[in-house]
C-alpha cells in the first residue's frame, strides 16, 4: 500500500523527495507557488523546532525543512517547495551560529560561523553582520546566513566577538565595532558603551 500524504510535513516531505537527492541546496528562490497558509510549526528563540506544540525529535528532518527557509518579500518566513508554500512563527531568527573560526587581524580579518544546521557562511559582502540593542541594553549579533535569514550569534561567541572588536571613527562618528570580511561592523556608537 502506498502512503499518501495527509498533513503538512508529510506533504512537505514528500515534495522534497526528488529534490531533496540532489547536491547543494534547493532553488527556493526560484519557486514561487501559491501560498497556502500557516502551519503550526514554530522556530524557538532557542533554536528548537516544534510541530503542533511539540519538539521535532528528528534531526535530518529538521535540516531538511531548514534547507527550504525563506524570508518572503513580505517579511514572512515561509517553507517552499515547488508545489507549496507555507508559513511559519519563528521566536527570533531561524538559526543560531554555534561555532566562530577566525583568521588574521584587522581589515584582513576573515571570520566564519557554523550554525546549527551546519551551514558554514564567511562572514563578507552577501553575509554581513548585524547588530541589534537588546532589552538589557546590550546587543545581539546576527549573521545573513541566505535568502533572508539571519542566525542569531550564541551569547558564549558574543564574548568572542567582543575581544576582536576596536573603536573607529566612521562619518565623524566614533564607533565600537568588529573588522571583517573586509568591511567594518558598526555596533553601536562608542559614546554608548558603560
Amino acid at each position: 500500500m502506498t502512503h499518501v500524504p495527509s498533513g503538512p510535513l508529510d506533504r512537505l516531505a514528500a515534495a522534497l523527495g526528488a529534490e531533496g537527492n540532489r547536491r547543494g541546496p534547493p532553488p527556493v528562490e526560484r519557486w514561487n507557488p501559491a501560498y497556502c497558509g500557516e502551519i503550526p510549526m514554530r522556530i524557538a528563540a532557542d533554536g528548537t523546532w516544534h510541530y503542533n506544540g511539540s519538539p521535532i525529535g528528528r534531526p535530518a528532518l529538521v535540516r531538511l525543512f531548514a534547507s527550504i527557509l525563506r524570508r518572503d518579500p513580505d517579511g514572512r518566513i515561509v517553507l517552499v517547495t515547488p508545489a507549496e508554500r507555507v508559513g511559519i512563527e519563528v521566536e527570533d531568527a531561524p538559526f543560531l551560529a554555534v561555532e566562530m573560526a577566525v583568521e588574521g587581524e584587522g581589515d584582513g580579518r576573515a571570520l566564519a560561523f557554523r550554525t546549527n544546521m551546519d551551514d558554514v557562511v564567511p562572514v563578507d559582502e552577501d553575509h554581513p553582520l548585524r547588530f541589534e540593542r537588546d532589552a538589557a541594553g546590550g546587543f545581539k549579533p546576527y549573521l545573513h546566513v541566505r535568502h533572508g535569514l539571519w542566525a542569531l550569534v550564541t551569547r558564549s561567541l558574543v564574548y568572542d566577538l567582543v575581544d576582536l572588536c576596536e573603536e573607529r571613527m566612521v562619518a565623524g562618528t566614533r564607533w565600537f565595532g568588529l573588522a571583517a570580511g573586509g568591511r567594518f561592523h558598526r555596533i553601536l556608537p562608542a559614546a554608548d558603551l558603560s
